[in-house]
């Protein structure tokens, strides 16, 4: 926990200067920002929402920011950069173990989207010793991952293995080229394009077999009680986005390209193969991911936390009962 307390103080030093505050982004007409942390596939529902126009037709102007790190975007939020954001679980859960009231109120699958890559001369697990491995930022998805896989081929993080933070995916991806770093927990497209370059690849995160909590939303308990209309209707235009991603993979390309200045057709169609398939139709975090993460991340820790003091899933069960998410799949 007071690691956590130590991370989230320092990216909130680090991005405060930037931070907006929150009642100033919702005065003008319902704007605010939405922060992600790359241009991976998990993160494009929103990017989707917007083009296509769902969150104006809910009455929101959102401007999409790419901070790299779901630690840096947790913190960013708790500092008044932003009301909502789509960032990693572990960096969420390790927020609201440190004492703030962050919160999830959705997730777009329940499939981890991380492959773990190695350079080409890295043959074998055991190769990795005395080698470093590059993740986002620590208590990020990234740096989850690549504990995960470190541990499960017999090696200590940090001991075995150095660890180092690199900012985010493209950053990490540069420094895997350029040899700085020897492993890296990546998403599509840029898994695709270490793949391409000779990249191995040690682990699909998925084949491990876990649920997981992959594309969270999140926001904090306070805003909810304060603007839950807001929230609400962020959350609407987030579920039609979801069903667009699913539904529409030209249009999903299109907007792959944008976001990401990609044009490899190549990328675009492994993208929307690797995760249109998996998008949850309804958005509801998973418990059993929640609870893997819990105890893995807070095995040390005493007591294990409950998944549910850790998710509001109140919004999600309102659009569900409702028959708003039904309406949007019957379209």
């Amino acid at each position: 926990m007071k690691r956590a307390s130590i991370i989230l103080a320092a990216a909130l030093f680090l991005l405060f200067s930037v931070a907006a505050p929150l009642a100033e982004a919702l005065a003008a007409g319902q704007f605010f920002r939405f922060l992600y942390p790359s241009f991976g596939g998990t993160w494009a529902a929103p990017w989707i929402a917007r083009e296509a126009g769902y969150f104006a037709a809910e009455g929101l102007e959102i401007e999409l920011v790419r901070v790299g790190g779901s630690t840096r975007i947790v913190a960013a939020m708790l500092g008044g950069s932003a009301p909502m954001i789509h960032a990693g679980a572990s960096a969420a859960l390790a927020a609201t173990a440190a004492g703030s009231d962050t919160v999830l109120i959705a997730a777009v699958s329940n499939v981890s989207s991380f492959h773990v890559m190695a350079r080409p001369e890295i043959r074998q697990p055991s190769d990795l010793r005395g080698k470093t491995a590059g993740i986002s930022a620590f208590g990020s998805s990234s740096d989850f991952v690549v504990r995960l896989a470190l541990k499960k081929y017999g090696l200590e993080p940090g001991r075995d293995v150095a660890i180092i933070p690199m900012g985010g995916q493209p950053e990490g991806f540069a420094a895997l080229q350029a040899g700085s770093v020897h492993l890296l927990g990546m998403t599509f497209p840029l898994y695709l394009s270490a793949a391409k370059l000779g990249f191995k690849e040690l682990i699909k995160v998925s084949d491990l077999g876990f649920e997981d909590v992959t594309g969270g939303v999140i926001t904090t308990r306070s805003f909810i009680a304060r603007e839950r209309d807001t929230a609400l209707r962020f959350t609407k235009a987030f579920i039609r986005g979801v069903h667009r991603y699913k539904t529409d993979k030209e249009f999903s390309k299109r907007v792959f390209a944008k976001y990401g200045k990609i044009t490899d057709q190549e990328l675009l169609e492994g993208t929307w193969r690797e995760y249109a398939p998996v998008l949850q139709r309804v958005p509801r975090p998973s418990v059993k991911g929640l609870q893997f993460l819990i105890e893995t991340q807070f095995k040390d820790k005493g007591p294990l936390p409950k998944p549910e003091s850790f998710v509001d899933n109140s919004i999600v069960d309102q659009l569900e009962k409702s028959g708003f998410i039904d309406s949007v799949y019957r379209q």
